[in-house]
């Protein structure tokens, strides 16, 4: 998966004469929560999180009245408070190193360039409905755990123990954690009574084997 297989198309854009007061207007309005800044050519610039508007707010036991704060806001320019120079990807970055690059740097999103020319951008939050939807989240099935070893072929092996006893899947996902390999199926259809004794053959250790994967949804009151 891409880039530009998640990534939000023609992103709402704000310039550097817009005002606090209509970046914060602009965010509600859309839903957003990053507002990429270009200039009068289309040249990103500088970009505003939401954070950044809050962090401006005069705080609550200022003793400026609320007309002053109006007055205040809707004076204050974001190329006063944007922040610049900003970290951008491409359309065809894979999703895993763009990833990377927002948890490396501590930041939310990433405008995508297409040569200079902003066409895009993607999110702290399309990157957890890019999880969701390669772990299989939401579908139907159970879902398989195995400690195997790093060698070639295994992942077919494993794909294979599940189809041999009846098993379509969904997803699969190989990762390694303190030198150790695994390898995560979610799949629908297989015998569940038969499934760990299929792997088992391959060899591959079952670590967690769950029929009904779903989470509870309760709130805390």
């Amino acid at each position: 998966m891409l880039v530009k297989d998640i990534m939000t198309l023609n992103p709402v854009t704000a310039t550097p004469e817009t005002t606090h007061k209509q970046a914060t207007e602009m965010m509600r309005e859309h839903r957003i929560h990053h507002l990429p800044i270009v200039d009068r050519r289309g040249k990103l610039v500088g970009i505003v999180v939401e954070s950044d508007l809050f962090q401006v707010q005069p705080s609550p036991a200022t003793t400026l009245s609320i007309y002053e704060i109006h007055s205040l806001l809707s004076s204050l320019k974001l190329q006063q408070i944007m922040r610049h120079p900003v970290y951008t990807t491409r359309p065809g970055c894979p999703l895993e190193e763009a990833a990377r690059l927002m948890q490396t740097k501590s930041i939310g999103c990433l405008p995508v360039l297409d040569g200079k020319a902003l066409i895009g951008i993607v999110t702290d939050t399309d990157i957890f409905k890019a999880l969701v939807a390669l772990l299989g989240g939401g579908e139907q099935g159970s879902r398989i755990t195995v400690e195997v070893e790093d060698r070639p072929g295994i992942l077919a092996q494993v794909a294979q123990a599940v189809a041999d006893v009846g098993g379509n899947i969904i997803s699969t996902i190989a990762w390694h954690r303190d030198g150790k390999s695994y390898i995560t199926v979610k799949e629908r259809g297989a015998d569940f009574s038969q499934l760990t004794a299929a792997l088992e053959r391959v060899p591959a250790r079952v670590v967690t084997l769950l029929q009904h994967p779903e989470c509870s949804q309760e709130q805390v009151e």
